[in-house]
């Protein structure tokens, strides 16, 4: 795998942490998520023009990612209410593959590699050192987080069949983005009324930029795609969790314990083996 590879790799895995520690540091978060949703729907809205429509099958994939994300950045905003980003991001990351790795075992007969077999041991056990301890979460965060990784396993289900049922990604993906930006904003209207912000305003000025890094850790990965085998970029991904610790305790002062460290390591080594294909 070339170095440029493994280079837009780590640099997806360093914004995705980045823009979670954007929306961790919110004043109110739900707003924040709400503003971060702008940029994607502007860069949406030209690669839609652009792009031919969808193809009818793929409407329904479409429309049921939105929602999921949706219910994904409300799981998201609570679990970031009582839980810090060193805590909180891990458990999120690491039960995606975790929870991929499983469902494909029980509801499609798939078998376990002894990689696999490590990296499910290693996530579960990471994520139970996270969640006890006298310097945990709240259990409400843990079980937020743990919905939101259900989520995230959900729609990227939803969208690795969508996506082919389209016939071109990049159409699926403006109209999932479009499509997402408008019923973040209709939900935080139905739950708050009308969001009010300032274009001028350091918060205002704060999410857009999260939103923007949000933007180019995708643009980031899907461009490390273009140059290396997934599997090993999916696991270099996965590091992310490591990044993310690091900028909570560098950042954000967080604590940074021995057993936080080694927790978020194990999670981080076991999500890379569940996301390794050879």
């Amino acid at each position: 795998m070339s170095g440029l590879a493994i280079g837009l790799a780590l640099f997806a895995a360093i914004l995705h942490a980045a823009w979670n520690a954007f929306l961790r540091t919110g004043s109110d978060r739900l707003w924040t998520v709400t503003v971060m949703s702008l940029s994607s729907t502007a860069a949406a809205i030209p690669l839609a023009l652009f792009s031919p429509l969808p193809a009818t099958s793929a409407w329904l994939y479409i429309a049921a990612s939105s929602v999921l994300q949706i219910g994904y950045s409300l799981f998201l905003v609570a679990a970031y209410r009582h839980g810090e980003l060193g805590q909180i991001y891990p458990i999120i990351r690491g039960s995606v593959p975790l929870l991929v790795t499983l469902g494909g075992f029980v509801l499609a007969d798939q078998n376990l590699t002894v990689l696999q077999i490590t990296g499910v041991l290693l996530v579960a056990g990471g994520i139970m050192s996270l969640s006890l301890g006298r310097n945990r979460a709240a259990a409400v965060s843990i079980l937020h987080a743990l919905a939101t990784g259900t989520i995230i396993a959900c729609y990227a289900t939803v969208d690795a069949i969508g996506v082919r049922k389209a016939g071109s990604a990049a159409a699926y993906t403006a109209w999932v983005l479009l499509s997402y930006g408008t019923l973040l904003p209709a939900t935080f209207i139905a739950c708050r009324g009308k969001p009010a912000f300032d274009l001028r305003a350091p918060e205002t000025l704060k999410a857009l930029a999260g939103g923007g890094v949000a933007l180019l850790a995708y643009g980031a990965v899907v461009a490390a795609f273009a140059f290396g085998p997934a599997g090993p970029i999916t696991a270099i991904r996965e590091t992310s969790v490591v990044f993310a610790v690091l900028i909570g305790w560098l950042f954000l002062g967080e604590r940074l314990t021995p057993r936080r460290a080694g927790a978020c390591a194990v999670v981080a080594l076991g999500a890379i083996g569940l996301g390794y294909r050879f």
